[in-house]
């Protein structure tokens, strides 16, 4: 992982697709499938900087990583002490980053779980902090999914999500995709003001452009404490 890049959204290191339904097929499991399939290593083993950002003041718990790809946010994690749950609906992914995890002496504090998050539920069971990096979702889908993670959040636990903000395009990075790309207010719906402490924010950071030049980037982050 690019440390910074999203699992199951869009970037240059896909292709633009040229028509609405080779869009659809990128958010879709076989996509992806194939995607990891397709080299050894897709990023590039750093913990995205907003978890590490975040979570750094966290006291350890469980957590929960949705999206795990190759286990890189969730090795960190198991690192300070955390309990982690890892859900991706790759398999390939599934394998290589349990296989990470045991290079890194974090085997028995992570565990990972084949899933589509569209249509997961966490049932009865909570954790401290729920993650998720960089996905996103057309059509403004990841209002669901927040939705879908806030659920799975133990009282006094912590929900951060973390995406590219739609002014990103302009540098060339990402290309817009059916509203995948989110504003952190756009995720709010999903939560009862009620119930949560929410921090909404577009955080800046430097990374390098399409030309190896530095280019600043927007994340945009929704950080909520379930009360």
């Amino acid at each position: 992982m690019s440390g910074h890049a999203h699992r199951h959204g869009h970037g240059t290191n896909h292709p633009q697709p040229e028509s609405e339904q080779e869009l659809r097929a990128l958010f879709e499991q076989p996509s992806w499938e194939q995607r990891y399939a397709s080299k050894p290593l897709v990023w590039s083993g750093n913990p995205n900087p907003q978890l590490v950002a975040e979570a750094s003041g966290l006291a350890p718990g469980r957590a929960l990583d949705i999206g795990s790809g190759e286990g890189a946010d969730m090795i960190w994690l198991a690192r300070q002490g955390w309990q982690v749950t890892g859900l991706d609906f790759s398999a390939v992914a599934l394998e290589r980053s349990a296989a990470h995890a045991e290079e890194a002496g974090v085997g028995e504090s992570t565990q990972w779980r084949q899933g589509d998050v569209r249509t997961w539920s966490a049932g009865k069971e909570r954790w401290d902090l729920v993650t998720s990096q960089f996905m996103h979702q057309p059509d403004g889908g990841m209002v669901a999914i927040t939705r879908t993670l806030a659920a799975a959040v133990a009282e006094g636990g912590t929900l951060l999500v973390v995406g590219h903000h739609p002014g990103d395009v302009d540098t060339g990075l990402r290309w817009s995709i059916g509203g995948a790309l989110f504003t952190p207010e756009e995720l709010l719906p999903a939560l009862d003001t009620d119930a949560w402490d929410i921090t909404l924010e577009v955080r800046e950071r430097e990374v390098a452009g399409p030309e190896g030049d530095p280019v600043t980037v927007q994340d945009s982050v929704l950080l909520a404490r379930h009360r």
